[in-house]
């Protein structure tokens, strides 16, 4: 197990690995490995310490503390230090020494490809692009631990969600542990004052849908007297986040990105439905219910005219209702005429499609894992203790400590059990923010709150039933060399495609011609090594 660095080892000139390097990197890793077998992790006890020895007897109640070093992001300059009181007593409860490496969040990237590419892992390392170059051949090499074998053995890291494992697993194995983020996030939210305005309910067709942003263009839902308002605010197409179309496709019918037709993976754009929904995007588009500069509109200001009533509705993350709720109340309580009781957002997880059935778009359901390399955590021994303070982190103390401190220091309680938070930003991010980074939330957060508004409430639980009605990509977890190497280019090419078919450049012919193009260009090459990838992770 690794001992503390020295920080002259941590601070190290960032660079830029660039991707052919990465077997150089992995050459450097493969000899450090311990033995990976598959016995169970031993089981633990209340207090997330071993019940039993590896030879079957009592753990002794004095076991050396468990030494650690984790290398984690953090948001700001200032954050908790080695043996501040927070992490003195995470390390008191988990019975161990831990050393934080903290690393700037924006730099975080070049420094985890320095750290991979010295060799000197720390024992549980945060992993972001989970699917970059560097970590995936460190990873086939046989740098960290496949996890995915012990999970069972452990009271909360084994009620991890399948669907979040196989979305962050690599060739179906897992060889981290998952962040857990909710699942469920996307969905649907607008204007409830100008809802009720035009005298409508809350959505619950497709068709109910049209009808809410028809009567927010033509029934001055904002009652100025003036035709200067529209339904839906949609932003540049990028990758990386869910536009409003990725999930309204899925009303209609389409895929999560690929679809399976007689056991292959077929493209999304491929299915008649994908097309069904592109129109119903185009007839938005005519009528003027959706904003006319959509294609070019920058997601830093998708808010605004919502904000600004001129919008009445946004697909997005159901949280961002809340959000706009509040920038809503401060713009009216400068303008005097807020009413400060009463919420102008609500939310919905979508809207139910032909089939009259609910289909939401999932986020990948993780921000990131925490990797254990094996360089530094040598033997499953070891391991099994590196796991069993993960799980004990999962405990609803520990996730409350760790996200607001100290009961008394950093929070009070109030009478009905909510958590009032320190007003004191310096002490909170000097001794508790950024350690919530080491969270797992498996299987779920469970800390105690800070009291949360009606349309908190609402947002959480429709994050929660959405998990029931999400479309699963089935490819999530296949890592493509062609997409490494294309998909930029593909993507532009459907991009553009279904952008000029909504604006009128391109009729449907225009738009099936772009789709040869794709495959011409190294479409068919992706859908063959995808299926064959696909195949491999299904025998």
């Amino acid at each position: 197990m690794n001992t503390h660095r020295t920080q002259g080892d941590k601070r190290l000139k960032q660079w830029l690995i660039l991707p052919l390097t990465a077997i150089m990197v992995v050459s450097a890793l493969t000899g450090c490995g311990g033995n990976n077998g598959n016995a169970e992790g031993n089981q633990t006890n209340s207090a997330g310490k071993p019940a039993e020895t590896a030879n079957g007897g009592a753990a002794a109640e004095t076991e050396k503390p468990l030494e650690l070093t984790m290398m984690l992001p953090i948001f700001k300059t200032n954050f908790p230090k080695d043996d501040s009181p927070v992490a003195a007593e995470l390390e008191k409860l988990t019975n161990t020494d831990i050393h934080f490496e903290w690393v700037p969040n924006a730099s975080y990237a070049d420094k985890f490809n320095i750290t991979l590419a010295s060799g000197k892992l720390p024992d549980i390392i945060y992993v972001g692009g989970t699917k970059e170059a560097s970590f995936v051949n460190a990873v086939k090499s046989g740098a960290f631990w496949e996890v995915g074998p012990y999970l069972k053995d452990y009271p909360n890291l084994s009620q991890a969600n399948p669907v979040i494992l196989s979305n962050s697993a690599i060739e179906g194995k897992n060889y981290g542990i998952y962040r857990g983020r909710a699942l469920g996030r996307n969905g649907v939210v607008f204007r409830q004052d100008w809802l009720e305005k035009v005298g409508l309910k809350t959505p619950e067709t497709v068709d109910d849908f049209y009808n809410m942003l028809k009567a927010f263009k033509e029934q001055d839902p904002d009652g100025n007297g003036k035709d200067d308002t529209y339904g839906m605010v949609l932003v540049k197409w990028t990758g990386g986040w869910a536009s409003g179309f990725d999930t309204m496709k899925l009303w209609f019918g389409a895929p999560n990105k690929w679809g399976i037709q007689d056991g292959k993976l077929v493209p999304e754009h491929e299915y008649p439905e994908y097309l069904e929904a592109l129109k119903f995007m185009k007839k938005l588009y005519d009528e003027k219910l959706i904003n006319s500069d959509f294609a070019v509109m920058d997601s830093s200001k998708w808010n605004d005219p919502v904000v600004n009533n001129k919008a009445g509705v946004i697909v997005d993350v159901v949280d961002n209702a809340a959000r706009l709720d509040d920038k809503i109340h401060a713009a009216l309580q400068t303008a005097g005429t807020d009413e400060p009781d009463r919420h102008y957002m609500d939310v919905i997880g979508g809207v139910k499609g032909a089939d009259g059935q609910l289909h939401t778009l999932p986020t990948s359901g993780f921000a990131g894992m925490l990797a254990i390399p094996k360089s530094s955590v040598k033997t499953e021994e070891e391991l099994k203790r590196v796991l069993t303070f993960l799980d004990r982190l999962n405990e609803e103390d520990l996730q409350t400590m760790l996200g607001y401190g100290l009961e008394g220091v950093h929070y009070t309680l109030t009478e009905d059990g909510f958590i009032e938070r320190s007003t004191d930003t310096v002490l909170l991010e000097s001794e508790v923010e950024g350690l919530n980074q080491m969270l797992p939330y498996i299987p779920q957060d469970v800390a105690k709150q800070v009291k949360q508004t009606p349309l908190r409430v609402k947002q959480l639980e429709v994050q929660k039933a959405n998990e029931a009605t999400i479309v699963v990509n089935p490819a999530e977890a296949l890592i493509s060399t062609v997409y490494t190497q294309k998909g930029s280019q593909l993507d532009n090419v459907i991009n553009d495609a279904r952008i000029k078919f909504i604006v009128g450049q391109i009729d449907e012919a225009g738009l099936k011609d772009a789709f040869n193009v794709w495959r011409k260009t190294g479409g068919d090459e992706l859908v063959q090594e995808m299926n064959e990838l696909y195949a491999k992770a299904n025998q």
